[in-house]
């Protein structure tokens, strides 16, 4: 059964930082790509940022140049570099797994939110 547990969530003020760590349970990590999404009080939820096995990596338009997502696969362990943080930013973040490979795919399943496994999210709240 995969779980996915995020941490790392909090309060910071703008132009601050955090960061995101998500742990994967239940299946083989390497195998697995992976993205972070985040839900806004009242809005839909989008897409952030995506991570092949291989480390190859993809941006949504909104974070690009502040925002960075690595994994640790001897961990099991995602992450989400936040940096120069905005109140925009402020939401609810979920990392999310799916197994397959490839850049367009992750691109894809970001835009259209289609992927197998989400985790119970971290709130990341931005003061002006």
């Amino acid at each position: 059964q995969v779980q996915l547990v995020e941490s790392g969530g909090g309060t910071v003020q703008a132009g601050g930082s955090l960061r995101l760590s998500c742990v994967g349970s239940g299946y083989i990590f390497s195998d697995y790509f992976m993205g972070w999404f985040r839900q806004a009080p009242g809005k839909e939820r989008e897409g952030v940022a995506g991570i092949d096995s291989d480390g190859s990596t993809t941006y949504t338009e909104p974070v690009k140049g502040r925002f960075t997502i690595s994994r640790d696969n001897a961990k099991n362990t995602l992450y989400l570099q936040m940096d120069n943080l905005k109140p925009g930013d402020t939401a609810m973040y979920y990392c999310a797994a799916d197994p397959g490979k490839g850049l367009a795919t992750i691109r894809y399943r970001l835009l259209e939110k289609k992927f197998g496994h989400w985790g119970q999210g971290t709130q990341v709240t931005v003061s002006s």
